[in-house]
């Protein structure tokens, strides 16, 4: 598990700038990896052998600066009640201002690291007009500009000393499934459809998450944990509609699971707040079972269950090979169905291909189409084998792996899936030097 991290500030200090930065430093060492990332509001750090997960929240907030206004406390208030630290980013340029001080009035009161960031500290003669975010009463600064990075190492520093220690709970090593998605599909009333019959309840346990409620399950001969983040509800003050709020909620189950079940409210569609949601779980490389929920509401000569899948297949390209699983946590139709998919997908995640067996296939397929020539030159690929990881990766020995393109990653991709089961589960291809 690790730590969340968010930086809040008012719009245009730079926020988005220091995020990128942040993240960058991570992605630069890690194996190019093939598809896109959508959500670029959240991604994982790490410094120091740290890792912590980071938040930019200005990019949940959509609309004017007056609009902001409004909005930015909410912000705050959320961040402060669900990140371990907070990065509050000002802008030397234009000095303190009147929403500043409301933010930090916000924050002053809180007993979390609260990092104070003056971003565009570009020149010597900045560093002198720094001083005046003292006033503040945030304490020490740190002065930065994030646009060259100059002084964000100190800043790492400090925030990783900062964080506080992530407990490693001692766990059974059940599967854990986690109900995410965006307030009021239904999370909720699928948990409650699903333990209603008590019988199959072993026992309750508080979540190790500090926001997730935690049942212990057995169903098909099958144990594992429930993980529901809907139990919980908020300080009443932050509204439920913040894209924000739902996205936070999710973090930690997901990043603590190891398939998601993914609640569609069907009246509402497969929106851009459910997207976020599906990103994050890829992004981890969760396994991944789409419900959609309240299907007992919809007109069905308007959308007929192909229509409705086929729309959200578009939606999650590249990366569509996902069980999509109509249901009502209302009438209990097909909520076992869920579970049952849900299974799978774990057991598809867990998913080991004996090195001989995958030679066999994948190496035909490239004799028979090999990755395109690059400036004349021909790439071999003689060796396959699957990493030892807790989800699929592949490594396929190249004489040139530079030269092996995205879309031929994707086809040796689709290629895997289609001789060897992974529905539901993100696949991760490297090529490497023989």
């Amino acid at each position: 598990m690790s730590n969340i991290v968010a930086i809040v500030g008012r719009p245009n200090v730079g926020k988005s700038t220091l995020f990128n930065r942040m993240i960058k430093r991570r992605e630069a060492i890690v194996d190019a990896v093939s598809g896109v990332t959508r959500d670029r509001h959240y991604g994982k750090s790490d410094w120091n052998g740290k890792e912590f997960s980071l938040i930019d929240t200005g990019g949940y907030v959509i609309g004017s600066d007056d609009v902001f206004e409004a909005e930015i406390d909410k912000q705050v208030e959320l961040a402060i009640d669900e990140a371990d630290a907070i990065l509050f980013v000002v802008d030397v340029e234009s000095g303190v201002t009147g929403m500043d001080e409301e933010v930090a009035n916000l924050l002053r009161r809180v007993n979390k690291p609260v990092l104070l960031v003056v971003n565009k500290v570009d020149a010597a003669n900045r560093l002198h007009d720094a001083t005046e975010f003292y006033s503040l009463g945030l304490g020490e600064y740190f002065p930065i500009a994030s646009i060259n990075g100059s002084g964000t190492g100190d800043l790492l520093d400090a925030l990783v000393e900062a964080l506080p220690e992530v407990e490693e709970v001692e766990e059974e090593n059940l599967p854990r499934f986690a109900v995410v998605g965006r307030p009021n599909a239904g999370k909720s009333s699928l948990i409650n459809a699903l333990i209603g019959e008590d019988r199959y309840i072993v026992t309750d346990i508080a979540g190790t998450t500090r926001d997730s409620i935690d049942t212990k399950y057995n169903r098909f001969g099958f144990e594992f944990n429930l993980v529901d983040t809907a139990g919980i509800r908020r300080k009443a003050k932050v509204k439920e509609d913040l894209e924000f709020y739902s996205v936070m909620r999710s973090i930690r189950a997901i990043e603590h699971s190891d398939v998601c079940l993914l609640v569609v409210d069907a009246t509402r569609g497969f929106d851009s707040q459910v997207q976020n949601i599906f990103w994050l779980a890829e992004k981890n490389n969760k396994g991944v079972v789409i419900l959609v929920n309240k299907w007992d509401l919809v007109e069905k000569e308007t959308s007929t269950v192909k229509e409705f899948e086929k729309h959200i297949r578009q939606q999650i390209e590249p990366f569509t090979d996902v069980p999509i699983v109509f249901i009502s946590a209302l009438t209990k139709q097909r909520i076992y169905k869920a579970i049952e998919t849900a299974v799978q997908v774990y057991k598809n995640r867990s998913n080991r291909i004996p090195t001989s067996k995958l030679n066999d296939v994948m190496l035909d397929i490239i004799e028979r189409t090999p990755p395109p020539a690059h400036k004349g030159k021909y790439v071999k690929i003689k060796f396959c084998t699957q990493l030892p990881t807790s989800y699929p990766q592949f490594a396929f020995f190249a004489n040139l792996p530079q030269y092996v393109r995205d879309p031929y990653k994707r086809f040796i991709e689709n290629k895997l899936r289609e001789n060897f089961d992974f529905n539901g589960v993100p696949v991760t291809v490297y090529f490497r030097k023989k």
